[in-house]
């Protein structure tokens, strides 16, 4: 199913790396990413970095620091960023429907037991063994990007102030601070070192502004089919067109106007969906969170549940595009700009204050994912053991996550 390693350099060397692989490959990533948005990103650097070194380290590190301070999932508008930078327009709407769709057909079946059945499968298990050991990969990914991107003691320092910063400071807030702070000490410290690139190849699969504006007439004429969708209908057929665009509007309002990814859209989510509008009750809306943590990808797959509960297949598709798709998009317009400006001499010394803070982030990700962890010895063994295959036997995560899971229902 996946390209070898053959035809994969062979696409690099004609700068073409197919539709396909992005698909599959993404696919995958989006069946074993569980734990967060860093543990996301950690295999999706593995994978184009490590293993088939299709892009370098800074490509990665460029998207987390564009997506952190733009709404919506963080990890979904990093896998935008690079879907658009390998293939284009193309390229990121194929990686960012991949990215979602192993979670969102889990999902859904895990709705479907639960509007029949009342309950969810028992996957606790499961999930104390996957937890530990993304905690581990986490760290081994931001280590490896530790000794290829710190390159002296002031960017290490730069790293340890935003790892122990995000430790005890878990905020949107603080990771503002973090990305300001740093980007100025990256100036301080580089602003006479750091000369603007004078000339860059143009990579023929990027922003074209022609294509781009079409697109955005498309979108706006999407958005305004959903506003007279209602009008075409009569009776209960005009009632759930009604309730799909309700459905459309609202979770699309909630990923472009929420900051910081993951649990922040939990609060926000409760006091609109369960709150306001009714949709579910605060036990309905509790199961469907914890189907979000106990599936791979983003938490905020669980718009697929509501979106299910509310309008069935349709409603589910309705919500989880509503809630991915907006800010991927708006993700994929500030991505120009960022493209353009990171060449000159300014840019390049805050990314190298930037760069550093970031990899940092990474490091603490593993700290927060473990705090929901009961740590047991049979927590330390499976830590210990992915974390010495992944760092000295370059062990790829698609074999190491599903099995610490299996290890975790057999140990636990």
């Amino acid at each position: 199913m996946f390209l070898n390693h053959a035809k994969i350099i062979s696409m690099q060397q004609n700068n073409q790396i197919s539709l396909k692989y992005l698909f599959f490959t993404f696919l995958k990533i989006g069946s074993i990413s569980w734990g967060g948005f860093m543990a996301l990103i950690a295999v999706v650097q593995k994978e184009f970095v490590d293993k088939n070194k299709i892009v370098k380290d800074e490509i990665i590190l460029d998207g987390i620091s564009l997506a952190t301070v733009l709404p919506g999932p963080v990890a979904f508008n990093v896998v935008a960023y690079l879907g658009y930078h390998l293939r284009g327009l193309k390229g990121a709407l194929v990686s960012m429907v991949a990215i979602i769709l192993p979670s969102f057909l889990l999902i859904l079946a895990l709705a479907y037991v639960y509007s029949n059945y009342g309950q969810i499968p028992a996957l606790s298990h499961f999930f104390l063994g996957v937890l530990p050991a993304v905690s581990a990969v986490i760290i081994s990914v931001a280590a490896n990007m530790g000794k290829k991107q710190l390159k002296d003691y002031s960017q290490v320092m730069i790293g340890v102030f935003a790892c122990l910063t995000l430790i005890f400071i878990r905020s949107f807030f603080a990771t503002l601070a973090i990305i300001f702070i740093s980007s100025v000490a990256g100036y301080l410290l580089y602003h006479n070192k750091a000369n603007p690139i004078k000339s860059e190849p143009a990579n023929s699969q990027m922003f074209n502004l022609r294509k781009f504006l079409l697109f955005c007439v498309l979108i706006l004429a999407v958005v305004f089919g959903l506003w007279l969708m209602p009008l075409l209908f009569n009776g209960q057929s005009a009632d759930k067109a009604t309730l799909l665009q309700q459905i459309a509007f609202t979770f699309s309002g909630l990923s472009l106007t929420l900051f910081g990814g993951g649990y922040v859209i939990i609060p926000a989510m409760q006091q609109v969906i369960v709150d306001g509008l009714q949709w579910l009750n605060i036990k309905e809306f509790a199961d469907a969170i914890a189907m979000g943590q106990i599936t791979p990808g983003p938490i905020f797959i669980s718009a697929t549940f509501i979106g299910y509960k509310m309008a069935g297949v349709t409603g589910a598709v309705t919500a989880t595009a509503a809630i991915f798709f907006p800010p991927g998009f708006l993700m994929l317009f500030c991505s120009r700009f960022l493209d353009q400006i990171k060449i000159s001499g300014f840019i390049i010394a805050l990314f190298k204050g930037l760069r550093p803070a970031i990899i940092g982030m990474i490091f603490s990700a593993s700290f927060t994912i473990m705090k929901g962890v009961d740590i047991g010895w049979q927590t330390v063994l499976i830590f210990i053991v992915v974390l010495f295959l992944s760092i000295s036997y370059k062990v790829n995560v698609a074999y190491l996550i599903p099995a610490s899971g299996v290890a975790g229902m057999l140990l636990f």
